[in-house]
């Protein structure tokens, strides 16, 4: 039995919470779970008001699988966490490495499936399809597996980050570029984005798997969620006119080594004829049809305003 055990896959999965005792319980009992695969989960916990610390503290003394990470600092948002697991937690002895949010629910073979893909596709990254729902009892299918284009990746993630899964070798190379210069990325937004930006930009293959084996909660408390309705609408609105978007991609592109290729310095200084030139290339940094019209609108709109 130990030696079937052994042959399996090892997965570190690095979980970053923040006043999730709510629905940690079953996000958890999702991972711990797994079929196919063996997992060991990395928690890293921002300071919270609603006893996580003690709900993991009580969950590691009894469960050799959970590793929760020194807790007291105050991240301020899902992004900072994620880079200090990176940063810090020892990926050597593990195949694998994913991610996970604190109040998803994993379906058993989510892990096996990924590593499956990633063998199949002779890929380092793995992302998929989700299927969100609400506590009223609504759900609906998210397609994230749209063809990547040349671009896409300076300007959008590979999917949620929850469904992320990375070989060793990338991961121990992303690892090593944050410890190296860990201020570079200290105003990353959002960690998958970043993620898939330096696996793309280091020729890592990646795959998006047109199939969804997690359901991704959706409540007020989501930092990003599935960008649907209208509060989702006028959020994008005004990230787009606060120039947020943009400045994020520049950020990325700097850190992953991107900030001298002939296409990324022809917009990375602004200025109204730079943005009018990416609005026209649009298909190639987008990979959903209707997110490239988002995108070459949000140009044009930054044209007319002066984004620099």
């Amino acid at each position: 039995m130990s030696e079937t055990v052994n042959l399996l896959p090892s997965v570190a999965v690095c979980l970053a919470a923040f006043n999730g005792v709510r629905y940690l319980p079953q996000q958890m009992d999702s991972i711990l779970s797994q079929t196919g695969v063996v997992v060991t989960v990395f928690a890293s916990v921002d300071s919270s008001s609603d006893g996580t610390e003690d709900w993991f503290r009580q969950l590691q003394a009894t469960e050799h699988r959970v590793v929760m990470l020194p807790c007291g600092e105050k991240f301020g948002g899902a992004a900072p966490n994620f880079l200090r697991l990176l940063r810090e937690v020892d990926f050597s002895a593990f195949d694998y490495v994913a991610y996970a949010d604190q109040d998803d629910i994993w379906l058993p073979g989510k892990l096996k499936r990924a590593t499956e893909r990633l063998i199949e596709a002779d890929a380092d990254g793995y992302s998929s399809d989700v299927v969100a729902f609400w506590e009223s009892g609504r759900s609906t299918y998210i397609k994230k597996s749209y063809p990547q284009q040349q671009w896409d990746y300076l300007f959008e993630s590979a999917g949620p980050g929850c469904t992320f899964v990375l070989r060793r070798n990338l991961a121990l190379e992303l690892q090593a570029a944050l410890q190296q210069n860990p201020k570079g990325a200290q105003d990353v937004g959002l960690h998958d984005w970043f993620t898939y930006a330096f696996a793309r930009a280091r020729n890592h293959p990646w795959v998006i798997d047109d199939y969804a084996s997690l359901m991704y909660r959706q409540h007020g408390g989501n930092q990003v969620g599935v960008n649907a309705g209208v509060s989702a609408l006028v959020w994008r609105a005004r990230q787009v006119l606060n120039g947020w978007g943009l400045n994020q991609a520049r950020l990325i592109a700097r850190f992953i080594g991107a900030g001298d290729i002939p296409f990324v310095r022809q917009w990375m200084g602004g200025g109204r004829f730079a943005l009018l030139r990416l609005a026209f290339q649009a298909r190639n940094c987008r990979r959903k049809p209707t997110d490239r019209l988002w995108f070459a609108m949000s140009c044009l709109a930054l044209a007319v305003i002066g984004w620099k």
